[in-house]
């Protein structure tokens, strides 16, 4: 009976190799990285509509802001398509506020009008977003007149 001593060579089994069950072992790893990774991967257009929603929230509350301090209404319009700009905030002094979606592909209700100010208080506003590329799939920048705007994934207004 050989053993294996230290300074001993060892004698190699040219059959030997990987088990099957070292083989479905990997390819179940495999598996289960591959679903994890697609499963966090989230659909380019919806995180597009939603990043632009998001900003778009952001900027109402600078032109809300903004109209406060200057004392004036800052109207928030959507421009036809086609025009040089998506958008426009109208009554703040140059260079204004951005005029154009991240995305190329996001859409807001055409002729929707927002006026931010100068009072507190303003009229409560849902303002629908879509993707040109998924236009079934929509979102709302929403206030009640008082709170900040949100973005919801419904257009009732925001209630206390």
């Amino acid at each position: 009976m050989r053993t294996l001593a230290a300074g001993s060579k060892r004698l190699l089994n040219p059959a030997c190799g990987f088990t099957l069950l070292e083989l479905l072992v990997v390819v179940a790893l495999i598996a289960v990285a591959t679903a994890g990774v697609s499963l966090s991967l989230r659909d380019s257009a919806d995180s597009a509509l939603e990043r632009d929603a998001e900003r778009l929230a952001a900027l109402l509350e600078t032109g809300r802001a903004q109209a406060r301090a200057n004392g004036a209404p800052v109207v928030w319009r959507v421009m036809p398509q086609g025009a040089a700009s998506d958008f426009v905030f109208e009554g703040l002094p140059p260079p204004g506020l951005p005029r154009q979606w991240l995305a190329a592909s996001t859409r807001a209700a055409s002729g929707a009008s927002v006026t931010l100010g100068p009072e507190p208080l303003i009229e409560p506003r849902a303002i629908a977003l879509s993707s040109a590329n998924r236009p079934e799939r929509q979102v709302w920048v929403v206030t009640d007149g008082l709170r900040p705007f949100k973005v919801q994934n419904n257009p009732e207004l925001a209630r206390p």
